[in-house]
């Protein structure tokens, strides 16, 4: 029998291409009223801006990425993590093959956790959640020596936890060559430490080494709510994004003055020149 035919608009749809068009239509909608609410200054006594940010971000869980705009999210490295979270497993997969990424979400899931994509069910959990940048940094070093990638021991990630309490963490990937660092204390000033892998501390990102001298290098970085690299399949799709940082050389030098001013409270002024940037490049 041949499908009824449905008006939208100037178009013609059957009843299969009106539910795809209308689910697009009311992401994209949703999406938009949750930004546009985010954005407003809040009402005296009324939610905090960081409040409204952080509500803007759960209207992305609705939100279903085509494959243009998961070759376009590789592009802008973890900043675009928030924007991969309604979209299914194997369809980002599908879409950074079709990219010709690097570093597909497959290959991470071998390298990270030894299962294939079609070995793992839909929600991507395996039962290997990592809590602790350490335990972050030795997955992210299984999936660069997994694809070859030269000195991977040497690649950590990192966190500043300034703004945990209001639901962000500023992430970067950091090449440090170094199993132990001699620096001073980034938040009184004057404090020298000796850090090794062991410490916490050794996951945060340092400038300088207590001489002066140059110590890490910002591979990339990003403003990330902390409730969008809590599931495995997010925490799979932030290593995908940072692999594919590592192994296109990328390098962001802006993250020191970003540093600065997040640990000076301006978190929520970054998350939104961050999500404006990853909106108009991936068309959201």
């Amino acid at each position: 029998m041949q499908q009824k035919k449905i008006l939208f608009g100037m178009f013609n749809f059957n009843n299969r291409e009106m539910e795809t068009a209308m689910r697009k239509y009311f992401s994209v909608l949703l999406i938009s009223v949750f930004f546009i609410t985010a954005c407003a200054a809040p009402q005296q006594g009324g939610p905090s801006a960081e409040h409204g940010l952080s509500g803007a971000f759960q209207g992305l869980m609705h939100l279903i990425l085509s494959p243009i705009q998961i070759a376009a999210g590789l592009l802008e490295g973890v900043a675009a993590l928030p924007y991969y979270a309604g979209t299914a497993l194997a369809d980002i997969n599908q879409g950074m093959v079709q990219a010709q990424a690097k570093i597909t979400l497959d290959d991470t899931y071998e390298g990270a956790y030894g299962k294939r994509i079609n070995q793992v069910n839909p929600s991507g959990d395996t039962g290997k959640v990592f809590r602790r940048m350490k335990h972050a940094s030795e997955y992210f070093q299984k999936v660069l020596s997994h694809q070859g990638v030269a000195n991977a021991s040497s690649y950590i990630l990192t966190s500043i936890d300034t703004a945990k309490n209001d639901g962000f963490t500023l992430f970067a990937i950091v090449y440090r060559p170094a199993k132990s660092i001699n620096v001073i204390d980034k938040y009184d000033g004057k404090t020298v430490r000796n850090l090794t892998s062991d410490d916490r501390l050794y996951y945060e990102p340092f400038q300088f080494d207590a001489k002066g001298n140059p110590q890490d290098v910002i591979v990339d970085w990003a403003g990330i709510p902390t409730d969008q690299s809590a599931s495995q399949k997010q925490q799979a799709v932030l290593l995908t994004l940072a692999a594919n940082a590592v192994a296109s050389e990328k390098r962001r030098a802006d993250y020191w003055v970003a540093e600065k001013h997040w640990i000076d409270g301006q978190f929520s002024e970054i998350m939104k020149t961050q999500n404006q940037k990853v909106e108009q490049a991936m068309k959201i």
